[in-house]
């Protein structure tokens, strides 16, 4: 069973992701909370699967509670998706950056957020080409001038399909535009994974960005 938890400051919008949770097999709705402080209590208490977090919420930020989860070795299971009003909000890319799997707004189609409970508990992210493409194009400037440690560890495969991924591509694109097994890209994404201490997929796109392989 998939347990998740709801974290926004907008009583609708909680009501409206238990109801939808509810309503899944395989799923269970573990709590939801408020504002950032009762989020990250709860977090550590439950230790949800996947977390819906809002960014906006009164007395922590959600981007708060994502440094927070992220740099708790005990809740190095736990996914977390951002919660957006926009499609691309300013926070995005830094929530990418400190942990996040993925985003999505919040007037989303309800097959899209169940999708993603399962995407995201699954490992994978939810960051299509096109998501992937505008969020590049925004923040890319700011990010790459930060130093990626351990970049240095990839291989030259490794780094080709590094930025494959970062392309938004999935594992099957890749293999078919290298000539490889699906297998063999996901050995190779999740060996870059592990040398540069990513999380999830949606960050190693995140590191991609920032090193300049884009």
């Amino acid at each position: 069973m998939i347990r998740v938890v709801v974290a926004d400051d907008q009583a609708l919008v909680r009501m409206g992701l238990r109801t939808l949770i509810e309503t899944e097999k395989g799923v269970v709705f573990a709590g939801e909370a408020a504002d950032g402080r009762e989020a990250l209590r709860l977090i550590q208490s439950v230790k949800p699967d996947v977390v819906f977090l809002d960014i906006r919420m009164p007395l922590m930020d959600g981007l708060e509670v994502l440094r927070r989860v992220s740099a708790d070795p005990a809740l190095a299971e736990v996914k977390i998706v951002v919660l957006t009003t926009f499609d691309l909000d300013e926070y995005v890319f830094e929530a990418l950056r400190t942990g996040a799997s993925g985003f999505l707004v919040k007037d989303s189609d309800p097959a899209d957020l169940l999708r993603a409970v399962h995407v995201v508990a699954d490992g994978g992210s939810l960051l299509s080409p096109s998501v992937t493409r505008r969020v590049i194009d925004r923040f890319a400037s700011g990010a790459s001038a930060r130093p990626v440690p351990h970049l240095d560890k990839l291989t030259e495969r490794e780094r080709e399909i590094m930025r494959h991924v970062a392309s938004g591509a999935s594992n099957d694109e890749i293999a078919a535009t290298l000539v490889i097994s699906p297998a063999t890209v996901r050995t190779h994404v999740s060996r870059a994974m592990v040398k540069l201490g990513a999380r999830d997929r949606a960050q190693l796109v995140v590191f991609a960005v920032q090193s300049g392989l884009t």
